[in-house]
Order: C-alpha cells, then sequence, then structure tokens
C-alpha cells in the first residue's frame, strides 16, 4: 500500500526544485475546477481570463525568471470533455505566466504507452503520484524516489513531450473543429 500524503506536504516542491518540474494529466476532468466560479462561468460561454497575481503565476514567472522550468503535458479526448475544454482555455494563463503547456490526443497516448494517472515530475529526482477518488477529488499524492518508478517517469515526460502540440496551436484547432 503506498503512502499518501496531503497536497500541502508536498507544496514546497514548486518552489525548492532546481531545474525542472514536469506534469502530466491524465483525467478528463478534475473536481477542483468544477467546483470554482472561473469554470462554471466558463460553461455559461466566458473565456478564462489571465491572472497574473494569482499564487501559481507568481510562482510560474519567479522561476522563469531564475532559469527553471515548468512543463506539462495533457492528455486530450477526442471529442475534448467540458473539463478539457476548459483546461485549455484556461491553460493559455499558466503560459502567458511562462509555463509550457503542450497537449497530446489521448489515442496517441495509448499507443505510446504512457501512464493512466497524473505526476509532477521533479528534477528528474522525485515523482509525486496524484491519487484521486471516483469524482476526481484529489485524496493525496504519493512521493516516489525509487531510481526504477522514477526513470519510467522520465520516460514518459521524454515520449509525451516530444509528440504533444503546443497548447495556442493544439486550442485552435480543437477551437476549429467545433
Amino acid at each position: 500500500m503506498p503512502k499518501i500524503v496531503p497536497f500541502a506536504e508536498v507544496a514546497h516542491l514548486f518552489t525548492d526544485f532546481r531545474h525542472t518540474a514536469f506534469r502530466l494529466e491524465t483525467r478528463r476532468g478534475y473536481a477542483s475546477d468544477r467546483t470554482g466560479a472561473r469554470y462554471q462561468a466558463f460553461l455559461a460561454g466566458q473565456l478564462p481570463q489571465y491572472e497574473p497575481d494569482v499564487a501559481w503565476n507568481v510562482n510560474v514567472r519567479a522561476a522563469v525568471v531564475a532559469g527553471r522550468r515548468f512543463e506539462r503535458v495533457r492528455i486530450v479526448d477526442d471529442p475534448p470533455t467540458d473539463g478539457q475544454r476548459f483546461l485549455l482555455a484556461s491553460g493559455l494563463g499558466n503560459v502567458q505566466a511562462g509555463e509550457d503547456i503542450r497537449n497530446l490526443w489521448r489515442a496517441d497516448a495509448d499507443r505510446l504507452g504512457l501512464p493512466d494517472f497524473d505526476f509532477w515530475l521533479f528534477d528528474s529526482t522525485i515523482l509525486a503520484r496524484f491519487h484521486f477518488d471516483e469524482e476526481d477529488r484529489t485524496l493525496g499524492v504519493e512521493l516516489i524516489t525509487d531510481p526504477a518508478e522514477v526513470l519510467a517517469g522520465c520516460q514518459a515526460r521524454d515520449a509525451s513531450w516530444h509528440y504533444a502540440v503546443p497548447t495556442h496551436r493544439f486550442a485552435a484547432a480543437v477551437a476549429s473543429s467545433v
């Protein structure tokens, strides 16, 4: 049984990493998004606006200025779920803050044999695997430093990054097909 800790216990990793923080997002939606006002406004037709002063964007900008990288690959269904469409729209603000977000169709992720779980990979040495309940609520995070499991995370990062499409281009293609 893995040891799962509250997300708050690993939050320091987002400021402590030295070189790269990479995220693989595999879910079709997140409860934390669905309960927010921005998500409800998005469903009503309002596009999310960039919020430069939220803590996430402030931290990303500071990391990028210091020469560190935030990278993310999101797995997207065809057609995208409402949650995935929201992340495409709101992710443009993360990109504006300096995060490099790319997207990959789920069929391509399956062909590549990518994991079916979300994780953050910090400096290619710590894998923080997310655990969710059936309602897409985060239960906690499993911190993994086992070299074989971290290597598998690095391989998933490299494969997904190679085939993923930058968010601006991907979002434009999805918008034109809807």
